[in-house]
């Protein structure tokens, strides 16, 4: 009877090779710790999360209207004339009211057909008034993004992450221009939201930076009359002096 052949020895022995052509796959596991292992969390940065001054910090201020609008539609309104305000001044004059109403009537923007009309006669009347002419020019931009660090008079810091509604760069002049749809508007600057407020101050601040040699004006440009409102500067620096306030 014919002998077995012996088993494979299959024991790892350091790093040679073994049995079968088997490799030792062992890890040395006392290597030693790397040294920010012991070391503590680095503090979070300041500042911790950035200023949207377009998202509301507050309840914004009631916006009443004949229609009756509820509160869910007094925002979709607001997004829709924004849109709007954005879209059509690309457009030759004698193409805008047909492409608003082509707009509205699509079913996102939730606008009732019997509003469709005022809606759009609102927006365009607005484009087409002659004293706004700069504000929709060749020398304006849409929805512009505006990114700084903004440090208040606490010595904190606050990064400002915003969208201008129109910016306007002129010879001797810059215009930031905020549109509301609030209806009905406020007449007096005296009784603007101080969130809006604010939100100018945070823009006006980051681009006097950028533009050294240039004015900065800040408006709001109310779309129910329409009306265009300035903001001076003086109760734009009380607001400003904190950006997380």
């Amino acid at each position: 009877m014919a002998e077995r052949a012996p088993e494979p020895d299959l024991t790892h022995h350091g790093d040679r090779e073994v049995g079968d052509g088997l490799v030792d796959l062992a890890v040395n596991v006392r290597a030693p710790a790397p040294g920010w292992l012991r070391e503590s969390a680095p503090a979070l940065p300041d500042p911790p999360r950035p200023l949207t001054p377009s998202q509301p910090s507050e309840p914004e201020p009631a916006a009443l209207s004949p229609l009756g609008e509820d509160e869910g539609w007094r925002y979709q309104r607001g997004r829709v004339v924004h849109h709007l305000l954005e879209m059509l001044p690309q457009l030759a004059p004698k193409r805008r009211r047909a492409a608003a109403l082509e707009y509205l009537a699509r079913p996102s923007t939730d606008v009732a057909a019997e509003q469709r009309q005022a809606l759009a006669d609102e927006v365009i009347a607005v484009i087409d008034r002659p004293d706004f002419a700069a504000i929709f020019g060749p020398d304006s931009r849409a929805e512009v993004p505006v990114v700084a660090t903004l440090r208040g008079s606490d010595g904190r810091a606050q990064v400002l992450s915003g969208q201008i509604d129109r910016l306007v760069v002129l010879p001797s002049e810059v215009w930031v221009v905020d549109f509301k749809s609030n209806r009905p508007a406020p007449m007096l600057a005296m009784h603007v939201s101080q969130q809006y407020l604010r939100q100018l101050a945070a823009y006006r601040r980051a681009l006097t930076s950028l533009y050294a040699t240039k004015e900065i004006r800040c408006f709001l440009l109310w779309t129910d009359g329409p009306r265009l409102m300035e903001i001076d500067k003086a109760m734009l620096g009380a607001h400003g002096s904190n950006p997380s306030s």
